[in-house]
């Protein structure tokens, strides 16, 4: 059976499918700033599209640079872009930023996964246990893939009662929100640290964990780290292009790709920049924080698997037309149950962090405030609650936007419930324009992700 997604607009460079026996009436199915072949036509495209209703990220930045403009005018002796301060900014929305990312495997499908902050709980939990050296004390890469599995054993068996018995993800999940947030008390009774066990010590095991959000990487290694990415992502950006534009397939402008290259190479410039400012007051504090590129690897990995791979383009159209996506010959069982496991497993990796983040794991753990927070965060970056819709970089801009509300308010010394209306508002609106921009869009156009 042919690919049934040979047409379908999902990376953006989608002509790389196109049929040969219709390569017209394929290229006429394509959204115009797919198939521009100058710079001109792609703005001319791009600004249609806005008009359309189907602004992309454009909403979600621009509410970013409102915020960081509006905070920074009115926080106290204008601390709010200090390096510093935007450092801090990262760290705490890190957890957010994964947790998002993980949820959206879930929302491109029209589903939602409740579980995934208990459920990642367990996993960091299991991990900070096992290398406790006064108890197990396993080598980190075992207990860190050991909590990683249950999270993946635990996706798995969600996604089988889900599209095995065809049952609600709403139900299925919050039943195992329960579940995980059980046997995460449980988890934590084990060892000599019941409750509250730490990564206080001197053992490089203790250390690894703690590291993930609080080691810094040597200024002069994150120069070298960054001009090797901008390097490697240029590259791949720019000959994946020239090789479609050779082969007569459909391709950004060169002056297109020239620019993502470009802009790539600003933001380097910027974070790293800014990283190896002195934030320190009693000591020198600098270099790039190890969250930065640890964030950075999971988006890139699940972009790649998302917007460069048969399974991604499978997710995208079960959850733009299930019944069509099984005319076709797509497997929804499978790609929905591996969407849950990759779900669990990317949270088993947002709550490591956050073990990190504390210094350890405790019963008090606010792992369904994360998860709203996730779904909240995973919206505003532009992700379809109706399926279908959605990037892993979405994920990463509502937890930007959410961390920058929560930062701003924390500096002007706000309550915590002026921070979840201002979130709730916010989501709100994000939830009107997606709403919008459903309605204002053609019927007979391709749906963007």
């Amino acid at each position: 059976m042919a690919d049934p997604l040979k047409t379908a607009d999902i990376t953006g460079n989608a002509a790389a499918d196109l049929t040969a026996a219709a390569p017209e009436a394929a290229v006429a199915e394509l959204p115009p700033e797919v198939v521009a072949q100058s710079m001109g036509e792609y703005v001319r495209a791009y600004v249609a599209r806005i008009r359309a209703g189907e602004s992309g990220v454009l909403p979600v930045v621009m509410a970013m640079v409102a915020i960081v403009v509006v905070f920074q005018v009115i926080s106290p002796n204008n601390v709010y872009l200090s390096p510093g301060n935007l450092v801090n900014l990262f760290q705490q929305s890190a957890v957010i930023m994964v947790l998002a990312m993980a949820e959206a495997f879930a929302l491109v499908l029209g589903e939602i996964d409740l579980s995934i902050g208990f459920v990642g709980a367990c996993g960091a939990a299991i991990t900070v246990q096992l290398i406790q050296p006064a108890t197990t004390n396993w080598p980190w890469p075992l207990a860190v893939l050991a909590g990683l599995l249950f999270c993946l054993v635990f996706g798995a068996i969600q996604g089988t009662l889900i599209t095995r018995l065809h049952l609600p993800s709403f139900i299925v999940t919050l039943a195992g929100y329960l579940v995980a947030n059980g046997l995460f008390l449980k988890i934590l009774l084990f060892g000599p640290f019941s409750g509250y066990p730490n990564l206080i010590g001197q053992t490089d095991n203790l250390h690894f964990i703690y590291n993930l959000m609080w080691g810094t990487i040597d200024p002069v290694v994150s120069w070298i780290g960054a001009g090797v990415v901008v390097a490697a992502l240029g590259g791949f950006i720019w000959f994946s292009d020239s090789r479609r534009r050779t082969s007569g397939l459909v391709a950004p402008p060169a002056s297109l790709s020239l620019i993502k290259i470009g802009l790539i190479a600003v933001v380097a410039i910027v974070v790293v920049g800014i990283c190896n400012l002195n934030r320190g007051v009693l000591i020198v504090q600098e270099g790039v924080p190890w969250v930065i590129p640890i964030v950075i690897a999971v988006l890139a990995a699940w972009t790649i698997l998302l917007g460069r791979t048969k399974y991604g383009r499978y997710l995208y159209a079960i959850g733009g037309n299930p019944e069509a996506a099984r005319r076709a010959g797509i497997n929804l069982s499978v790609v929905r149950t591996t969407a849950f496991m990759l779900c669990s497993f990317t949270a088993g990796i947002a709550l490591l962090l956050y073990a990190s983040y504390l210094n350890g794991m405790s019963n008090n753990v606010q792992a369904g405030y994360y998860v709203l927070y996730a779904v909240a965060a995973a919206v505003i970056g532009g992700t379809s609650l109706m399926g279908g819709r959605g990037k892993p970089l979405h994920g990463v801009l509502g937890g930007l936007v959410i961390g920058a509300i929560y930062n701003g308010m924390y500096l002007l010394a706000l309550s915590f419930e002026w921070q979840y209306i201002v979130t709730g508002l916010v989501l709100l609106a994000a939830i009107i324009i997606d709403a919008v921009s459903r309605r204002g869009s053609t019927s007979g156009s391709v749906s963007r992700v």
